[in-house]
């Protein structure tokens, strides 16, 4: 049986789902922007780029500078979460299955 999401909300700076087999997972939104499995993010942290494109320094923008927060959560379909984040990455759809790996349990917080 597939383990599904039964209430989600904001506590502090991370957000809590609760899970149909009755697991608490917390979920801070530095943890999943990191973790985020679109394909520029993937691109991004196996250090794939173009052989056109030169090595430059990174640059953070005025919003990637503030503290890193979850702006908007909206399902996709009956599997997923597709998740804002307050540096304007919007583009990362959150499978439960893969939302379910990536939690902690309040202690490990």
């Amino acid at each position: 049986m597939e383990t599904l999401p039964v209430s989600i909300r904001r506590l502090g700076g991370a957000v809590v789902i609760n899970w149909s087999d009755g697991a608490e997972l917390h979920y801070r939104a530095a943890a999943l922007r990191k973790a985020c499995p679109c394909a520029t993010c993937r691109e991004r942290r196996t250090g794939e780029q173009s052989a056109k494109s030169p090595q430059t320094l990174p640059v953070l923008s005025a919003s990637e500078a503030r503290p890193l927060e979850i702006s908007h959560m909206r399902p996709v379909g009956n599997y997923a979460y597709n998740i804002t984040f307050s540096d304007g990455h919007d583009s990362g759809i959150f499978t439960f299955e893969f939302l379910r790996s990536l939690g902690q349990p309040q202690s490990a917080i």
